[in-house]
């Protein structure tokens, strides 16, 4: 996309969508070199991709947290390059989704939640992720009693990688809690397209979105949004800039009104 596709995608940032729910598009991280020149500026230093992605893309979904803790420097940092409408998607420790498998998770997911705590207060912290494992079989009084340890203003979003989770009974259980199914679809796998909560969590990992795909995509987004709710999407990274060109062409697709 050329200079006015990027001016575009900054204007968007300040704009209302004229569908009802709210959206917010990005990528799985943001430090990376092979988006030069495409989406970041040839010159432009590392220590600025953040500030840049965030004039283009009003979301971004922070993987580091799945094997590290935040520190308040960090999140002062990353609060001091972005603008205040924009959200930090987290995925949740791998402590508590891999190794502990959501049980007897109290430890960990205190100290967890306490290290994203800044953002919370900010205003910046948009839903948690909690990425299972795909060997991982449901068990839905498990999934239930975790649900019940989280702050009733906590948004959650899971992502089931086992066949067995996609029923009725798990599904029940995510909205008596208001906790999203993450629609996720890879070249492998392919998650219900099912709404249990206020807002709706995809994640596009296919590693090709040809423009006829894409624009099915949109007539997705667009649908949900419709619907009242709020849209977070995250295309893949991957070591070209592809996804941060298709997030980029979403998110301004959906907010600038029709031509």
């Amino acid at each position: 996309m050329a200079r006015n596709a990027q001016s575009q995608a900054a204007e968007a940032q300040q704009q209302e969508t004229p569908q009802t729910g709210r959206i917010h598009v990005g990528t799985s991280g943001w430090a990376y070199k092979a988006w030069q020149p495409d989406f970041y500026p040839e010159k432009l230093a590392q220590t600025k991709f953040l500030q840049h992605y965030a004039t283009q893309l009003n979301t971004v979904e922070v993987n580091y947290t799945f094997r590290h803790l935040l520190t308040e420097k960090t999140i002062e940092n990353w609060l001091k390059q972005t603008p205040e409408n924009f959200q930090f998607v987290v995925k949740a420790s791998q402590r508590i989704t891999h190794i502990k498998r959501l049980k007897d998770v109290d430890d960990a997911l205190g100290r967890f939640l306490s290290s994203v705590a800044p953002l919370a207060s900010a205003g910046r912290l948009g839903p948690i992720l909690f990425q299972l494992p795909p060997n991982m079989k449901a068990v839905p009084e498990v999934l239930d009693n975790f649900l019940t340890l989280l702050p009733r203003t906590l948004r959650a979003a899971f992502e089931f990688r086992h066949q067995s989770w996609f029923a009725p009974e798990i599904e029940e259980i995510l909205r008596r809690h208001e906790a999203a199914l993450c629609v996720a679809e890879s070249d492998d796998f392919v998650t219900p397209e099912v709404v249990t909560a206020p807002f709706v969590y995809f994640r596009f990992r296919c590693s090709e979105y040809p423009e006829a795909v894409r624009a099915k995509l949109l007539e997705r987004v667009v649908k949900v949004l419709e619907g009242g709710k709020e849209v977070f999407a995250f295309f893949k990274h991957e070591e070209r800039p592809d996804g941060a060109l298709w997030a980029r062409e979403l998110l301004t697709s959906v907010q600038l009104p029709p031509a």
